[in-house]
């Protein structure tokens, strides 16, 4: 070899071996599309995390909660995932079914969200919230006070199909926990008021607020604060129902397929931190799981459930694919 060519040779290697040592670890998470819209909290959190990790962020972008869940399930231990991020309570059982979340390790005995979510292990609460019904007060003057008001009316609602979306989802557990056996006969009920089932919450919300179909849409009580912060209006509102409502907790957890988990771990310990909790309420439009978040006065005027329902995850993986066909079978008489 000649000493020119050992000297490129030398060069290159060098080159090569300080571009691998600059190379920035990568940490993948997959979570749903408003997450990471221009007026999600994904960004915020990017700059927020990517300032104290050195590293970068990458987001996977899916339709909803549910689709996240399914991708993790689908992909398996082949996942590309680090953590996964925004599937639900109600989705708690089916996700560990799977066996790819892995043990965090954080305390959490710091959080506020409803419920003894401390002493979980494997996933980490990052906002909650309770599903409710929005009106337009222009174009509703005499809201129901109560589901059976709403089923009983002639009004006509948007909601989301429990199959693709977990305020579908929500809903269907919500009627189940009013109802119970009597179930089938509300959705029969509820067949008669709904303008159209869609495929996902921002479909349907959109459908709602901008193109001013319907009298109702499913979303969260916690909704009218981003009309009121972002838009200057408090037009919009949610309904109060007599027999409570029915309570959402959004989760993340690390995968077991993740090549980074104690990235992923400080990625979570971020996620519960007070800057990032005092992103995702005005982001997200959901509550914090830490006491001290400062939040828009906007929020004080929200509606607070005297009753609160939830359902046990075991008995949501039982039980859902019934509860689905029990839907399907009322909707379509």
């Amino acid at each position: 070899m000649s000493k020119t060519t050992f000297v490129k040779s030398s060069l290159t290697s060098a080159a090569l071996l300080g571009g691998l040592a600059l190379a920035q670890p990568e940490l993948t998470v997959y979570t749903y599309s408003s997450f990471v819209s221009d007026y999600g909290p994904g960004a915020q959190l990017t700059e927020l995390f990517e300032a104290q990790c050195d590293c970068k962020l990458n987001w996977v972008s899916l339709e909803d909660g549910v689709s996240v869940l399914n991708r993790l399930r689908l992909e398996g231990e082949r996942t590309q995932a680090d953590l996964v991020l925004g599937f639900d309570n109600n989705l708690l059982a089916e996700a560990r079914a799977t066996g790819l979340l892995r043990p965090h390790g954080l305390d959490l005995d710091a959080l506020t969200v409803p419920g003894n979510w401390s002493a979980e292990l494997d996933v980490v609460p990052f906002d909650y919230g309770y599903f409710a019904f929005i009106y337009d007060q222009e174009r509703l003057s005499n809201p129901p006070s109560s589901m059976a008001e709403l089923l009983a009316s002639d009004l006509q609602v948007i909601y989301q199909d429990p199959r693709s979306s977990t305020p579908g989802l929500g809903l269907l557990l919500w009627m189940k926990s009013i109802y119970g056996d009597q179930a089938e006969q509300a959705w029969q009920q509820m067949a008669a008021r709904t303008l159209t089932v869609s495929s996902s919450w921002w479909d349907g919300y959109a459908l709602y607020t901008e193109a001013k179909e319907g009298d109702l849409v499913l979303s969260y009580s916690t909704s009218p604060a981003y009309h009121q912060v972002v838009e200057g209006t408090d037009q919009y509102q949610a309904l109060h129902f007599a027999e409570g409502h029915f309570m959402q907790v959004e989760l993340a957890a690390i995968t077991t397929a993740s090549k980074q988990p104690e990235l992923a771990a400080q990625f979570l310990q971020m996620l519960i931190s007070p800057e990032a909790q005092a992103v995702i309420p005005v982001t997200n439009w959901m509550l914090p799981v830490v006491a001290g978040a400062e939040l828009p006065e906007a929020f004080d005027q929200l509606i607070q459930p005297e009753i609160v329902h939830q359902l046990d995850p075991e008995l949501v993986q039982q039980n859902r694919a019934a509860w689905v066909r029990e839907w399907l079978t009322a909707s379509s008489r």
